[in-house]
């Protein structure tokens, strides 16, 4: 082979190849010599085995996994690639087997699996597939539809949509592109930085990717080949931010099960068999666990399969044996002599959000509609509805040609085969092009689907054979994405608040001389927006204040509004903002909603009423069932509860960084930095308002494309390229990313060290 590993003074690998297969070998392989316990807790998570040695507290995610079928799809997948584009399978086997080749090297320096007694496995050719579906299964949060069902049904279908809002289930992103003609250089810039839950080791991979059909530098997910979502190949550059549109869907489901144990479904066309099976889960430390997996026409049955009643039948009167095909336990128990402890997976997506109440029970009749006369019995549950699991298509064709592509066009191309997750796209070419569209599969159906669970024997609800089709915009100066509703709102549902648009906005037209270096204090902005409607009521708190609140209500009238680490008027504002979301979350009008949902533990961050108060604040402060006198009532005992106690520390006393660590280190704890920025602030740094001020979601990476000169590039990921601890480079770019600076891209072989074999 004629494979050369190169490094620059952070440690990121620099990779030399003869051809594009032989290069997609060396990534696989430095990825899993840098990576190896990280690709191999993705590879467990996605075929739903992680409690085997990570154990119960990630039972919930693995039932999930197992019942969604998330290696089957990906076996699906890559079976149809192999069919349609054969070259591209070739591609992703060749990745495989670097990772294969390089998993036993890594896990002799990675001491978390001597710790687990893990060995590594070994990868499938579909396995990157199931890594890339696992990590984005729930990236267009559909459970976002169980929280409006039990909001219609308990506190009425007029505030269906109250809470509507960038929550704790989705993932965002800034991105923004700047013509050249904004720019020092007159030549583009590509900018931005992917918002995700922080995860350690990162969740992106700093690489360069060079042989002689291309030479690329860019992000890449560990596991997965190529560069996915950022990229800069010399003459074009390339970055997405989620779009927020809507394309999973959950069905309400009726089953009934037949003499012998078969299972069907009703459809639009009445029964139809569903396909069923039983899978088994093992749990360090436990009893093997036992599910049975259901699937319908619609998709993969992922609420309610246990809640199966003992008697009961169809209503022509056939006698059902109530227990699951094959003569399997009863699914979601333990095969053993003590019961499982199945809690939320590790990076459920509201880290610090409260967690309570039960698992599931049968669903009740009502939320979306009756069952058609003559076909009661049974019992119900919920189905889910994917792209990929229908198409058999995932768009891993685009991931090579990305790397091929020279202008715009080629990018613009390429996507034309995306699918999901569904991406805003922003990309530039040395040529003065400019793209700015959205990318994957929505598919076309009623917009009801889009709102709630809808029911499965209405042929109302079916997806049409072709998708939506794609927006996209002409770039004029510059253009931003931020998730907010725009050039996506014909496709989605709910969008994060336009603050982070409007700022960047505002900041990119300030200037019309940016350059890589000037970009990063776009990057870095605290300024916060989304107080504005608080410190107003704040404002109309003027009387029947004790000395102490009407001094927190000066100083807070007084503050600048950016959220600044080291800044007390910010650790004041955050102090008032929870004791606010908390007395709103208590007030009698959401009693009906401080109830146990009636679905699994993985769902429970967007469905907990606190964080839900807590991100729809600025909605709820004007609109809502909470009368406004009662609203002016809260804020003046948030003022008094803020005095009466002791003064607010500076905001990253507590707004202190809280990554998601497979094996957590109880010494990591007191460790991590305070933060500074917000939720809608540019510097995006999540916290729960009202519950924890600790920040589970920030900037996964940032970045400047510099297409006048790629070297005058910049990068930064939260923690460094290295997943081994105790490598010099495992965390030698926190101090960076902490300050909002970037990285140099070096491109330069001679300025980079070659690495001996």
């Amino acid at each position: 082979m004629s494979i050369e590993v190169y490094r620059d003074a952070w440690g990121v690998p620099h990779l030399r190849a003869g051809d594009p297969d032989e290069l997609a070998f060396a990534q696989g392989r430095v990825t899993a010599r840098d990576r190896a316990w990280q690709l191999e807790v993705e590879r467990h998570r996605a075929r739903g085995t992680s409690a085997a040695f990570l154990g119960a507290a990630e039972l919930g995610w693995d039932v999930f996994a197992r019942r969604v079928r998330l290696a089957d799809t990906a076996r699906r997948c890559f079976a149809r690639l192999e069919r349609t584009d054969a070259p591209t399978a070739a591609w992703v086997r060749a990745y495989v087997d670097g990772v294969n080749d390089g998993l036993a090297e890594g896990a002799r320096r990675a001491p978390e699996f001597a710790e687990t007694g893990l060995a590594p496995g070994r990868w499938e050719p579909w396995t990157p597939l199931a890594v890339w579906l696992s990590t984005h299964i729930l990236f267009a949060g559909f459970p976002t539809k169980l929280w409006r069902e039990e909001v219609a049904r308990r506190l009425g279908e007029e505030w269906t949509e109250l809470f509507a809002t960038d929550g704790p289930g989705t993932a965002g992103s800034n991105g923004w592109v700047v013509a050249g003609e904004r720019t020092a250089s007159g030549a583009a810039l590509v900018a931005g930085d992917p918002h995700r839950f922080i995860e350690a080791p990162g969740v992106y991979q700093q690489i360069r990717l060079a042989c002689p059909a291309y030479d690329v530098v860019g992000l890449a997910v560990p596991g997965v080949p190529g560069l996915a979502h950022f990229g800069h190949t010399g003459s074009v550059a390339w970055a997405i931010t989620n779009a927020m549109a809507d394309y999973q869907d959950v069905y309400r489901e009726r089953l009934r099960r037949l003499p012998g144990g078969a299972v069907e479904a009703l459809g639009p066309e009445g029964w139809r068999p569903a396909t069923t099976h039983t899978e088994t889960i093992e749990v360090a430390g436990g009893d093997l666990v036992a599910i049975e997996v259901i699937e319908t026409d619609r998709g993969p049955v992922i609420v309610g399969v246990e809640e199966e009643p003992e008697t009961g039948g169809p209503a022509d009167g056939t006698p059902e044996t109530g227990a699951p095909a094959n003569g399997a336990p009863e699914a979601g128990t333990p095969v053993g002599n003590s019961p499982a402890d199945a809690r939320t997976a590790g990076d459920s997506p509201a880290a610090g959000a409260p967690v309570d109440g039960t698992g599931g029970r049968v669903l009740e009749d009502g939320p979306v509609g009756s069952v058609p006369d003559g076909h009661g019995g049974g019992w119900e549950v919920l189905a889910l509805r994917c792209p990929p699991r229908v198409t058999e298509e995932l768009g891993f064709g685009v991931l090579p040609a990305l790397l091929r592509a020279r202008t715009v066009g080629d990018v613009d191309a390429a996507l034309d085969g995306w699918v999901e997750p569904v991406n805003v796209v922003q990309a530039a070419d040395t040529r003065g092009g400019l793209l700015h569209r959205v990318a994957g599969h929505v598919p076309a159906r009623d917009r009801a689907n889009s709102l709630r669970i809808v029911p499965a024997w209405d042929p109302a609800h079916a997806w049409a054979d072709a998708p939506a089709p794609l927006p996209r915009a002409e770039v004029r100066g510059h253009a931003v994405m931020a998730n907010a509703r725009g050039l996506a709102a014909p496709l989605g549902v709910e969008f994060a608040p336009p603050h982070r648009a409007d700022r960047i906005d505002a900041l990119l037209g300030a200037s019309a001389d940016w350059t890589p270096e000037t970009t990063t204090a776009v990057h870095r902005d605290t300024d916060n927006p989304s107080a504005a409607r608080l410190l107003a009521a704040v404002g109309r708190a003027d009387g029947d204040l004790s000395p102490g609140a009407s001094a927190v209500r000066e100083r807070l009238l007084a503050w600048d509004r950016r959220m600044d680490a080291e800044s007390t008027g910010a650790g004041l504002y955050a102090a008032v903002r929870g004791a606010v979301v908390r007395r709103l979350a208590g007030h009698e009008a959401f009693a009906a909603l401080r109830d146990p949902a009636p679905y699994p533990e993985l769902f429970r961050p967007w469905l907990a009423l606190g964080p839900r108060v807590a991100f729809a604040l600025e909605t709820l402060l004007t609109a809502g069932p909470v009368p406004a006198g009662d609203v002016d009532r809260i804020v003046r005992e948030a003022l008094e509860e803020v005095a009466a106690g002791e003064p607010p520390a500076a905001w990253g006393a507590t707004h202190r960084l809280a990554p998601w660590q497979a094996l957590p280190d109880p010494d990591d704890d007191a460790r991590w930095p305070g933060l500074a920025g917000d939720h809608d602030c540019v510097l995006s740094t999540s916290s729960v308002p009202g519950w924890t001020d600790r920040s589970a979601r920030a900037s996964a990476a940032r970045y400047v494309w510099d297409l006048a000169d790629r070297e005058r590039s910049g990068w930064v990921v939260p923690f460094g390229a290295s997943g081994v601890p105790g490598d010099p480079h495992h965390r030698d770019q926190l101090p960076l990313w902490l300050r909002g600076e970037l990285a140099p891209v070096t491109t330069d072989w001679q300025y980079l060290t070659k690495e001996q074999e």
